[in-house]
């Protein structure tokens, strides 16, 4: 299960980042395109599996929002949602030219109210 390394490696992101401040983190927000190859449940499940073997986490609560595929098509200029893995425009064209959907981004980190005046204070 490739989500509980995917969870390991976010939560060593933000410790390099916010360094003595994890224990903090109220609550981790990611993004995520249809074509990452990560589920939310399996990426929930991995969540509260790494919960439970690190307990400096277990205030943390985390969020993932699903990005639709998009595509551009360069022949008639516009942006089309790709349904059913069909990486067809609307005008009729093939397009293999992605614009969204194969993030997995830490969009957002919510910081305990006192721990983030104090990071603002640094």
């Amino acid at each position: 299960m490739h989500e509980i390394s995917l969870v390991r490696n976010i939560f060593k992101t933000l410790e390099d980042e916010f360094p003595g401040e994890i224990e903090n983190v109220r609550g981790i927000h990611l993004t995520v395109g249809l074509l990452s190859n990560v589920q939310p449940i399996l990426m929930q499940n991995a969540f509260e599996a790494v919960l439970e073997a690190e307990p400096k986490y277990n205030k943390t609560t985390l969020h993932v929002e699903v990005l639709p595929v998009l595509i551009h098509c360069d022949e008639c200029d516009k942006t089309t949602e790709v349904k059913d893995y069909k990486f067809i425009c609307t005008c009729g064209r093939p397009s293999r030219n992605i614009v969204q959907g194969e993030e997995l981004l830490i969009s957002k980190v919510e910081f305990f109210e006192e721990a983030a005046e104090a990071l603002n204070m640094k």
